[in-house]
């Protein structure tokens, strides 16, 4: 089925929006000083792919970086072109008069490494074989991401952030910041994350990876000439069985039910309008001819998923899905100490702690283990548990009460 999109362009002339931005780069750790990885391997030259939205002040004291999610880039908001309909992931949060406001705040965004776009990762070009690095790229952790951050903001001569904040991956970039830089940041945002992965979470990202190893195409990581064929059906299955985690069970059923594809169905915003169901005999002809039947295209819902996959591997590089999944699953704050509450003990900002009642890949119990232990260790914390029907991807979507909660967090800590 030909899947027709409409989307609506919100023009990067609005009121709200950050405009027309521009994807900078650094690139550091030149030989012999290569960043040392938590694996004991050497790294370098790095180069990372960030943006920045708002003005630096003087003080150099209105900063807040944001993590990105497994999916994510540094182009958090605004557009980069005028032709662009697309704005960042972030665009609802980021921008004038939005909770990061960007007429007083300095909000940096940064690819992390192991990605794709822009930062080195298994598709960069390794200066020692002038190939790309493919599998010889190193093991990366939640830690080695960070690093690089940090890097950058002492590069733009920022000695502490107003704020951290992240969900999902980027809550794990925001926990392992506490860790290791306590006194880099005033305040931080917590969404939509854990401590360390349940079983249930990495057997997702498991057989993820495991579509994607199984892929003929995948070639052990080694299909970045231009004249083989991409692993694109593991990497899309990947996707597909990523995004049923982010959607909660009430939102699958009240966006598809149990309806089935016609000529009618039409995609706004990625979302299908509700096309009924079709008589048995319009159902036949429809998924069987020449003897054979379709057992891909008949729910609204399976058309989704493939939507999902296929847009998916446009701006995807499937070894960078193994890499930072890997590191996802391998995070664990209580590495190294003796449990969550020893290795939080020595942050010293203002937290907030977020997760979402319809969140069934990281729920409120997690959450609430690490502001348990944030609050032993007399951290000033808020914790919501926000009731939303959209599931883990809930910070993701236009929710006037989650604006209003970041806007007056970081208004307290101006205080």
């Amino acid at each position: 089925m030909e899947i027709i999109k409409e989307e609506k362009f919100d023009s990067f002339k609005s009121l709200n929006s950050a405009g027309i931005v521009k994807t900078k780069h650094y690139t550091f750790a030149f030989p012999p000083d290569e960043l040392v990885l938590c694996s004991g391997e050497k790294l370098g030259p790095i180069t990372i792919a960030y943006e920045t939205y708002g003005v630096l002040n003087k003080n150099k004291d209105n900063a807040i970086l944001i993590f990105h999610a497994l999916s994510g880039d540094a182009h958090a908001a605004g557009y980069h072109n005028e032709k662009d309909r697309k704005p960042g992931w972030w665009d609802i949060m980021v921008g004038p008069q939005k909770p990061f406001n960007t007429e007083k705040y300095f909000v940096i965004c940064v690819n992390v490494i192991g990605g794709c776009k822009g930062s080195t990762g298994p598709s960069s070009i390794n200066p020692q074989t002038k190939k790309p690095y493919a599998l010889s790229f190193p093991v990366l952790s939640i830690k080695d991401m960070i690093i690089p951050q940090k890097i950058l903001l002492d590069y733009l001569g920022i000695e502490k952030l107003l704020c951290i904040a992240g969900g999902s991956m980027g809550g794990m970039q925001a926990l392992q910041w506490l860790v290791t830089y306590p006194e880099a940041s005033k305040g931080a945002m917590i969404i939509a994350t854990a401590a360390v992965h349940s079983a249930q979470e990495i057997a997702f990202n498991s057989i993820g990876r495991y579509a994607i190893v199984s892929d003929p195409n995948w070639q052990n990581g080694n299909y970045y000439n231009s004249s083989v064929k991409k692993p694109d059906i593991g990497l899309s299955i990947a996707r597909m069985i990523g995004h049923i985690t982010y959607l909660s069970e009430k939102a699958m059923h009240q966006k598809f039910g149990r309806n089935i594809i016609n000529n009618r169905s039409k995609f706004i915003n990625g979302l299908p309008k509700s096309s009924g169901e079709v008589s048995g005999e319009k159902k036949l002809k429809k998924y069987k001819s020449n003897g054979t039947t379709d057992f891909t295209k008949e729910f609204e819902v399976e058309s989704y998923l493939q939507h999902q996959g296929e847009s998916f591997i446009k701006r995807f590089d499937a070894n960078s899905y193994l890499y930072i999944t890997k590191a996802i699953d391998d995070f664990d704050i209580t590495k190294g100490y003796e449990n969550l509450t020893d290795a939080l003990k020595n942050v010293r900002a203002k937290c907030l702690v977020m997760s979402f009642t319809s969140d069934w890949l990281y729920p409120k119990e997690q959450s609430l283990k690490i502001v348990k232990a944030l609050k032993i260790n007399g951290i000033d914390t808020t914790y919501t548990n926000l009731e939303t029907p959209y599931g883990h991807d809930s910070f993701l979507i236009n929710d006037d009460r989650i604006k209003r909660i970041f806007t007056g967090f970081l208004k307290s800590l101006e205080e």
